[in-house]
């Protein structure tokens, strides 16, 4: 038996409309975000859950791709944590942290330089050139966009020895800047050459610190660093309550007691907005498109670092 619908021409296109209109909600809601920062600089700090999980990449992908339509000019910086335990784990290394940070033997440096050059920045420009020629990959290593001297950890008030992990020295953006300028999206893995040329070596850096650093250096509107939790918790793990907005100075004053995961992504932020960036932003990378939620929407998702000048003025 059919049923044949009681519904009017005129109702079943109303019913259409309605069925729309919470998109063109969302549409005219980012549009002053979209005016705002058209033609800017946004970096992209790449990590966490969302480099595991092919829906979560996909999304990432869609979301830096948007942004690149949208007139912002989207700069990603990646690490591969979870690629390199894993292509340790095959080949029989250990992994250890300090502070931290990875320790880097000579034989672990080459597995994260395989792993990040070779297979994460790959996976990573293939998503995003599906859609166009648009992504090109680099490491920190060429045309010396980052170089880095050996970096210590800091363990009760002494340094500690963690191998070839580099501290960034000094940032040379041109390569990048000719990138954007000819439309494309670099995409770059977080290693560094030798400061030092007797040495001739490469530095493993902490994604989240080259993220800041390079952010800073081309003076970018936005720095935004995708990780595993909702943002700085206020007083974690007695309480899941996120800090939604923090001043540089309140945030220096917090670090020392932050946990160890936490300092390298907080210590960029507060890097990044002391020397010119706008924002400083750690969101939730489980959440499918969190980027376009943190930017283009009144609410925004996780915590925001803002200069004291900026904090000022909103408080005013």
């Amino acid at each position: 038996m059919t049923v044949l619908s009681t519904m009017t021409p005129t109702g079943m296109a109303a019913a259409r409309k309605h069925i729309a209109l919470p998109k063109a909600d969302a549409l005219a809601e980012a549009l002053p975000w979209l005016a705002r920062h058209r033609g800017k600089t946004v970096v992209i700090k790449f990590g966490g859950n969302a480099m595991v999980d092919d829906q979560l990449k996909a999304a990432f992908a869609e979301d830096i791709l948007f942004l690149y339509h949208a007139g912002l000019r989207p700069v990603v910086v990646h690490g591969g944590g979870p690629q390199i335990n894993k292509q340790m784990d095959r080949l029989g290394l250990d992994s250890h942290f300090t502070a931290g940070l990875r320790v880097t033997t000579d034989e672990t440096m080459d597995v994260v330089r395989m792993v990040l050059a070779g297979q994460v920045q790959r996976e990573l420009v293939g998503l995003l050139n599906r859609h166009g020629p648009h992504a090109v990959g680099m490491t920190g290593e060429d045309a010396r966009l980052m170089t880095a001297g050996r970096a210590y950890a800091e363990i009760d008030g002494e340094r500690v020895d963690i191998g070839r992990v580099g501290e960034i020295t000094g940032i040379d953006p041109g390569v990048v800047k000719a990138l954007l300028d000819n439309g494309r999206i670099p995409v770059v893995s977080s290693i560094a050459r030798s400061t030092d040329d007797a040495d001739n070596g490469v530095f493993n850096v902490n994604a989240d610190t080259a993220a800041a650093a390079l952010a800073a250096a081309l003076d970018a509107e936005v720095l935004m660093i995708l990780t595993d939790v909702e943002g700085l918790y206020r007083d974690w793990p007695h309480s899941d309550d996120v800090i939604s907005r923090l001043s540089a100075t309140e945030l220096e004053t917090l670090l020392p007691e932050l946990a160890s995961g936490m300092i390298p992504k907080m210590r960029g932020c507060l890097h990044a907005v002391s020397n010119g960036v706008r924002s400083a932003r750690v969101i939730d990378g489980r959440v499918r498109h969190s980027i376009l939620l943190e930017i283009f929407t009144d609410e925004g998702i996780g915590t925001i670092v803002v200069p004291d000048e900026a904090a000022e003025g909103a408080a005013a």
